[in-house]
């Protein structure tokens, strides 16, 4: 087997960092239709959560995007998929729960692609943001699970809450599945 070149290791790792991002992107989308219709149907806390998890999300397609250019690459426009629309509630968070456990899985396989090929940077950032990809994760299978155990008990007591999540930069993890930033009101 002939040895790779520095160009082609590279070329490899830039190609996942791109599918990545373009997760990412799918999930922004994604995240924030369902905020935008979370909102409207006045389930705020839920709307609330989502938007910081999307904010997460917006985060990681940066991290993807620098990297990318650090590495000589274009990071892609393009997202990985279509977003699902006009969602019920009671579907919402089992599709999140899926995607980011797809999501995982996925970025578990370009993380092994990025240490084959002798990327140590990349596979910190694919650490860093597989760890907070499980906190979403767990927030949306929590969430699924209250709404097919509790139905309609669940809901009615999140109806009429505020979805104001502040000027505040943080998403989801960064605020510790809060909409008030840590240590703040």
């Amino acid at each position: 087997m002939a040895k790779q070149t520095k160009e082609q290791r590279r070329k490899k790792v830039i190609e996942v960092l791109n599918k990545a991002r373009s997760m990412e992107l799918q999930a922004i989308t994604q995240y924030m239709n369902q905020h935008y219709n979370l909102d409207d149907m006045d389930y705020g806390d839920l709307a609330g959560k989502i938007k910081l998890i999307a904010i997460d999300e917006m985060r990681h397609a940066e991290m993807f995007a620098e990297r990318i250019k650090e590495l000589g690459g274009e990071p892609t426009t393009e997202p990985a998929g279509k977003t699902a629309k006009g969602q019920k509630i009671q579907t919402v968070f089992s599709f999140d729960a899926k995607l980011e456990d797809d999501t995982i899985d996925v970025y578990n396989q370009f993380l092994l692609v990025c240490r084959e090929n002798g990327d140590s940077t990349s596979v910190k950032i694919f650490e860093e943001i597989i760890d907070e990809e499980q906190i979403h994760f767990n927030y949306f299978d929590n969430t699924n699970d209250h709404i097919e155990k509790l139905g309609d008990t669940y809901l009615s007591q999140i109806a009429g809450t505020s979805s104001a999540t502040g000027l505040g930069t943080q998403g989801f993890v960064g605020r510790g599945g809060s909409l008030t930033p840590q240590g703040g009101a």
